[in-house]
């Protein structure tokens, strides 16, 4: 088995951290599929703080006998991407994007080509962003196992022949254990533990630190699974912020999320936030 890409190293541990929680916002998502394979995800939120309302759909389709993905997406910041990508064609374990950006009232144009390639040991990566002052390069390398992964990130923007990004991540996985940590650019380290107990309960720990500050940051996370249709999420970090989830499958294709934010230090000033997802598929 291949390992992850460096943007993928130590994900189920964040997503113990980050999914089920979506206070702070209303949001809506819809996803259906026509019966010629065309995939469509119509997304919209709204904050509660602002009261900003944003929304995208995307379309995408997948011509699996030429390892060819179309995707087109627009959002109501009114830009509209595009992504060609072709997979295990040139050679196996090889996929090639080609991703542009374009923002009628602006004007403003971008572009990207993507490169990946993995087998059982290695996942590479490199992206170049074309950009009139010169191109920015991004390249990832994780290099795996016997569950033990290792991987280097790195940005060079051409235009100032700079090093924008160098990032190194070690970390060890297996079926029901997670171990990560990281160092950023020489300042921000961090670390993060996750481990699955049984079949209902998850539950994971996360550090952080930055050079300069005598402060690390750490937080406690857990999922329980209550039952086929439901399940609850909570975390604590030292700030004393307390974040609780509540999943429900209401019917096939129907799911509700409740989430909430607790300020626990300032408990009767307020500041607390309150989320609700619903997520539609057919």
């Amino acid at each position: 088995m291949a390992p992850p890409t460096y943007a993928d190293l130590g994900k189920t541990g964040r997503d113990l951290f980050n999914k089920g929680y979506n206070y702070g916002f209303f949001k809506l998502e819809c996803k259906t599929k026509t019966s010629s394979g065309v995939q469509f995800t119509t997304n919209g939120s709204s904050s509660s703080d602002t009261g900003k309302v944003s929304g995208s759909l995307e379309t995408k389709y997948k011509y699996s006998d030429y390892g060819l993905t179309f995707l087109e997406k627009w959002n109501t910041d009114n830009v509209l991407t595009t992504e060609i990508t072709i997979e295990d064609q040139i050679a196996k374990g090889l996929k090639l994007s080609f991703d542009t950006s374009f923002a009628p009232q602006t004007g403003k144009k971008s572009g990207k080509v993507k490169s990946s390639f993995k087998n059982d040991y290695v996942n590479l990566n490199c992206d170049v962003d074309f950009d009139f002052a010169g191109p920015t390069v991004h390249g990832a390398a994780v290099l795996g196992y016997n569950g033990w992964l290792a991987g280097y990130q790195m940005s060079f923007d051409s235009s100032k022949s700079k090093l924008t990004k160098s990032n190194f991540a070690v970390g060890y996985s297996t079926g029901d254990f997670t171990l990560h940590t990281n160092v950023n650019d020489g300042a921000e380290f961090g670390g993060s533990v996750y481990q699955k107990v049984n079949d209902d309960l998850e539950t994971g720990v996360s550090l952080s630190w930055t050079a300069g500050s005598n402060a690390t940051r750490f937080a406690l996370g857990a999922k329980y699974i209550l039952d086929s249709d439901a399940s609850i999420v909570a975390k604590v970090n030292n700030n004393s912020q307390i974040g609780l989830g509540y999943t429900q499958k209401l019917r096939d294709g129907v799911k509700l999320t409740l989430s909430s934010l607790i300020e626990g230090k300032n408990f009767n000033q307020g500041g607390h936030k309150l989320g609700i997802g619903l997520d539609l598929e057919a």
